[in-house]
């Protein structure tokens, strides 16, 4: 009887805290969707480090009984905080290169060109700019 009355108390519990904390009140309309989805497309970066460490991992055993794969596991203390030193190097170099070389304004530029919503703004400031460039008829000299 007890028991019975513990699971009771313990689903009161869970259901006052979902309903006070609005857990199953989700609404899947195409707002939410596409907030999950920039939400997991923003993971992804993350994952992927994880990722080269997990590759880099299976390649540095693969080579274990090699002699650079001794050396490298023999002084992990030392090899390991070189490797991610150099990743973090690499990494930047890539990402300065990718900057120097205009590959993220041109990715920017065509992600805004298939914006509406860019779209729009960039017509009302043309709009705007023959505006204000026409001389204004009937003003002063």
């Amino acid at each position: 009887m007890t028991a019975r009355l513990h699971d009771c108390k313990a689903e009161l519990i869970f259901t006052t805290f979902i309903q006070n904390h609005n857990i199953m009140n989700i609404h899947l309309n195409r707002r939410t969707l596409i907030r999950w989805k920039i939400y997991i497309d923003r993971s992804r970066m993350y994952i992927g480090y994880i990722q080269f460490f997990l590759i880099a991992l299976v390649f540095f055993e693969k080579y274990q009984d090699t002699s650079w794969g001794k050396t490298i596991f023999d002084y992990a203390w030392i090899s390991l905080p070189i490797a991610v030193i150099l990743f973090i190097f690499l990494s930047l170099v890539l990402g300065y290169l990718d900057s120097k070389l205009g590959f993220r304004q041109e990715e920017l530029r065509n992600l805004s060109a298939s914006n509406p919503v860019m779209m729009e703004i960039l017509n009302e400031l043309r709009e705007i700019k023959s505006k204000l460039e026409r001389p204004s008829e009937g003003g002063s000299n």
